[in-house]
């Protein structure tokens, strides 16, 4: 189930360990222990898996961490 921003703004971190949310089409968000909140995309590339970091909640937007 796609996430939105009213869930992404409510994420409260785990003090013991990060955490991942998934969002569609290999889009996650990782919330750190610390308390921030990260945007990466999982992909495969000639067979193995990639994670490409595409910017921090909320200085990047839901909107346009999809559209990257």
């Amino acid at each position: 189930m796609p996430l939105n921003s009213i869930q992404i703004k409510n994420i409260k971190p785990d003090p013991e360990k990060d955490q991942w949310f998934s969002d569609q089409h290999g889009l996650r968000l990782l919330v750190r222990r610390q308390g921030g909140k990260y945007w990466r995309l999982k992909y495969s590339f000639r067979g193995k898996q990639k994670t490409l970091a595409l910017g921090v909640f909320p200085d990047v937007s839901l909107k346009d961490a999809r559209e990257e």
